[in-house]
């Protein structure tokens, strides 16, 4: 039997997100393998995965340090009274509140955030004085993937403008690399060094003023191996946990394997070389061009369009498939698809056995 066939498949209900438990521990303890298991420079970023029961297992598994990307991120590792939580995004509005009622809700948590701009830290500076609370932050540096972050040549001069605000204080640098994304491995990795040049010239001035050492929190999972050979620099892969198609073909080096699947039942026989399923855009990350999802059991079905609950698809054989027959895929990008569910279900033994819910796909826990 195939390592993905469910043997009570007949019990779950298509489209669904399935999750295999033991390959989530195993790429686990792969991701650990990688830092010589010094968990000290692991910050595993959890909106791929966006369920307690995944984030619980990182921390049974010696992992005490999180980035996430939402408020509802922050309180589902909260909720398991995770020690150290980055939320690796600039509060802005009402996000900051937020960020301060969690501070005063779990204090059984260590909460931080990044910023690139002094207004964002005059905003949260007056909310943190306002309610008598401290919080740490990161500098969000812009190192090439041109989304967030200050230029590493302006950034001492924020640096030097948050530490005159009260109730904030700079503990470190942020850098993701993201638009890094070579297949061959010596030009990501020169790639990832000519990036992170700037980095290491920012913390070494910004150092020599304080006479303190600054933290470095780096990368995603396409540059993780890169900074997992540095020293004291916090490694935020995320992808890993689950893994997907893109980076499974993109960064072969990697050693992580298919977690996470989804799966779909043909619904229809168009002709006799066309297949529908019932894997609409509402189940399989649509940000994508086609084909936006491989099929283990079914490599020469190549997905051609897509509605909301429909996905038709090219096959040599129609008369191969009936109607009912289940499909185990492999999305492109596993971070967005995970968050179309609301629960998924876990995988063990080859068997369908409990449900997680995909508690941080919400926007809102509690606070």
């Amino acid at each position: 039997m195939n390592w993905y066939n469910i043997q009570n498949i007949e019990s779950i209900d298509s489209p669904a997100l399935v999750v295999y438990k033991e390959r989530v521990t195993e790429n686990i303890r792969l991701l650990k393998s990688m830092v010589n298991d010094d968990t000290t420079h692991l910050r595993p970023h959890v909106k791929t995965n966006k369920i307690t029961e995944v984030c619980q297992m990182m921390l049974d598994a010696g992992i005490t340090k999180f980035k996430c990307a939402t408020i509802a991120e922050a309180e589902m590792l909260a909720l398991i009274k995770a020690p150290d939580v980055l939320l690796s995004y600039q509060p802005v509005g009402p996000k900051a509140s937020r960020l301060a009622r969690l501070v005063e809700r779990y204090p059984s948590t260590s909460f931080s955030c990044v910023v690139d701009n002094i207004h964002a830290a005059e905003h949260l500076s007056n909310v943190f004085t306002e309610k008598n609370l401290l919080l740490d932050l990161y500098i969000d540096l812009n190192t090439g993937m041109n989304r967030t972050g200050i230029l590493p040549s302006h950034a001492t001069q924020l640096f030097e403008a948050v530490e005159l605000l009260p109730s904030i204080k700079v503990v470190g640098f942020h850098a993701y690399d993201g638009h890094i994304r070579n297949t061959d491995v010596d030009q990501r990795k020169h790639s990832v060094d000519m990036a992170f040049s700037k980095v290491i010239v920012l913390a070494e001035t910004i150092e020599a003023i304080t006479n303190q050492p600054l933290k470095i929190v780096a990368g995603g999972s396409p540059t993780f191996p890169m900074h997992a050979a540095r020293k004291d620099v916090e490694c935020s892969p995320g992808t890993f946990v689950f893994w997907d198609w893109g980076y499974k073909h993109g960064m072969p080096d990697e050693p992580f394997d298919y977690a996470a699947l989804v799966i779909t039942r043909v619904i229809s026989i168009v002709d006799e070389h066309t297949i529908t399923t019932d894997l609409g855009h509402k189940s399989v990350a649509a940000e994508n061009p086609f084909p936006r999802v491989h099929f283990l059991n079914a490599p020469d079905a190549i997905p051609v369009s897509q509605s909301e609950e429909h996905l038709v698809a090219k096959v040599p054989d129609a008369s191969l498939f009936k109607i009912g027959d289940v499909l185990y895929g492999v999305p492109v990008h596993i971070c967005p698809t995970v968050a179309l569910y609301e629960r998924a279900i876990v995988i063990e033994d080859g068997n369908a056995v409990d449900e997680w819910k995909v508690i941080a796909r919400d926007r809102k826990i509690n606070i």
